[in-house]
């Protein structure tokens, strides 16, 4: 019989995978064009909620409005082709505006960061042949519930001063300190003071219509998964500024609040329109600087976005992430040829394209095919859609990332799960992105150590051996198949509680690897061993030889 000397933490037992059985055989996967009924309203709505993220993002950057489109139009048709996830999509992200800003400061010019865009993609085709996407595997469950929350909430913060007309920062501005100077609260503050009627009417409306689209008498309509609620919300609001217009043209939109989409008549001019990378930029050590830091940067968010996206997808599809990083940097790097913004799967398009029904990549492929036919042939129309009813599509997909239930069952699941859920909400809201959820990811892996470092985890006591019943007998403590540095807390916990003038067999026979840390800690307990009157033996165990100080 094997007894545990104290009781074994979670962390610290290796539970066996079940083997799969043929009746829980994976599914077919659906045709490429059997789901379009969904895909396409899909790809619609993200369409409109992407394009003035691109632009907006684009003018944060210190890019030209047109990087933003062509960014989005790679992620839409390109990445979209080579990812392996269903229902992720990729675009300029607003983490990476500080990025480029930097970038364009540090290298002099536009067209020597977009050399350095090109190969950052390298980078990460790199960083996916090496198979760096397992590190997606090691972000805890907790910490990435807390992250959508998060940006649940700034979501719905960040689109009410567009909603209420009164905001001239752009569209996805997902940090707290904004560029205009103001922050996420002082931000809403100033648009309270300064709304603009219409579109208060315009985005009051569209949310109007938004959550009559949700309700259950409408969802049993037949058509109506086939005319997304988005797409009536925007046309609404067109139709009412154009009213507005007419009849009350005082309390129209402010043509700074309606979509900015640059007008183009011709191919031609949307060549003329374009810039291509410097390549003499590859001659500076600082492009490379430049590129190894989008390629970080962008890898990271990825994996973050697919991990949180492989959440909230209904039918809890898998995203390959060596493929996704190899898909991302295809895309970076042929969007730093063309003249686009640096590139990542991003969550709030995601988002939107979940809660809009979609089923495959196609979704995501046809967002970007509209994004390119918008840039050629429907800029002046595009134009006129006010940006309060394209807040009022991202208000609802907020609140649907941050619902109510989801704090209930994280509180159910006890404090090492709720702590450090809430606070990654809390050092997002605060921070941004990247800084918030590495805040979150210290204090998820801070309770990891505590529970390792719990006697007793990984060391066993068997008594099976002959003579275990008579007072003599040895302490057969038997080490794990795998001891990592992380278990190194655990055992030396374990072997300083073991009683004075005792035999003790440490075994590591079964041990197919003893990380050296781990190794030096036994090291040092078998030379005080003799001073507590311990007889020890080891077994399987290699000695180190410990530096002197």
């Amino acid at each position: 019989m094997t007894q545990v000397i104290s009781s074994p933490s979670r962390t610290g037992t290796p539970i066996a995978a079940p083997s799969p059985s043929p009746a829980a055989s994976t599914p077919p996967r659906p045709s490429l064009f059997s789901t379009i009924g969904q895909d396409a309203p899909s790809g619609l709505v993200v369409f409109l909620v992407a394009l003035p993220l691109c632009l907006g993002i684009s003018l944060a950057s210190g890019a030209p409005l047109l990087a933003g489109v062509i960014a989005g139009i790679v992620g839409g048709v390109l990445v979209s082709l080579l990812s392996g996830s269903a229902v992720s999509v990729s675009g300029p992200a607003a983490g990476l505006t500080v990025v480029v800003l930097s970038a364009i400061s540090t290298l002099g010019s536009w067209p020597a960061v977009l050399a350095a865009t090109a190969v950052a993609g390298v980078i990460q085709i790199g960083l996916g042949l090496a198979r760096a996407g397992i590190i997606a595997l090691y972000f805890p469950a907790a910490v990435i519930r807390g992250m959508l929350a998060a940006i649940g909430i700034i979501l719905i913060l960040k689109q009410l001063p567009h909603f209420f007309g009164a905001d001239a920062d752009y569209f996805e501005d997902m940090n707290f300190l904004q560029f205009n100077g103001l922050n996420t609260f002082s931000a809403i503050g100033a648009a309270m003071k300064g709304l603009s009627p219409g579109s208060v009417l315009v985005g009051t409306v569209s949310l109007v219509i938004l959550l009559l689209w949700n309700t259950a008498p409408i969802k049993r309509q037949p058509w109506s998964r086939l005319v997304p609620g988005a797409l009536i919300a925007v046309l609404a609001s067109v139709g009412i500024n154009e009213l507005l217009k007419a009849f009350a043209p005082d309390i129209q939109v402010r043509p700074e609040h309606l979509v900015k989409l640059p007008v183009l008549s011709s191919l031609g001019q949307l060549a003329s329109e374009m810039t291509f990378p410097d390549f003499s930029a590859l001659r500076k050590p600082a492009t490379y600087g430049v590129a190894f830091t989008i390629a970080v940067v962008a890898s990271l968010e990825t994996l973050l976005s697919v991990e949180a996206v492989d959440n909230l997808d209904p039918q809890k599809r898998h995203t390959p992430t060596n493929r996704e990083l190899l898909a991302q940097g295809a895309g970076n790097l042929v969007s730093g040829l063309l003249g686009g913004l640096p590139l990542t799967a991003v969550i709030v398009r995601s988002s939107a394209n979940i809660a809009a029904g979609a089923q495959t990549k196609l979704s995501a492929f046809i967002h970007g095919l509209l994004l390119l036919t918008s840039l050629l042939f429907l800029g002046a129309v595009l134009n006129l859609i006010p940006l309060s009813a394209l807040a009022a599509v991202l208000l609802l997909v907020g609140y649907k990332l941050t619902p109510p239930a989801l704090y209930r069952k994280q509180w159910k699941l006890g404090r090492e799960q709720f702590v450090p859920f809430i606070i990654t909400i809390v050092a997002v809201l605060f921070t941004d992105l990247l800084k918030g959820v590495t805040i979150g990811l210290v204090l998820g892996f801070f309770f990891i150590l505590r529970d390792n470092a719990k006697a007793g985890s990984y060391l066993r006591r068997d008594d099976a051996d002959d003579n275990a019943e008579t007072p003599d007998a040895p302490l057969h403590l038997r080490l794990p198949e795998h001891v990592s540095f992380l278990n190194k807390a655990s055992i030396v916990t374990t072997l300083e509680q073991l009683p004075h003038n005792s035999r003790v067999i440490l075994d590591g026979s079964r041990s197919d690897v003893i990380d050296h840390d781990v190794l030096e800690a036994i090291e040092a307990f078998r030379q005080a061993a003799p001073a507590r009157g311990i007889a020890l033996e080891l077994r399987g165990i290699r000695q180190v030889a410990l530096g002197t100080h």
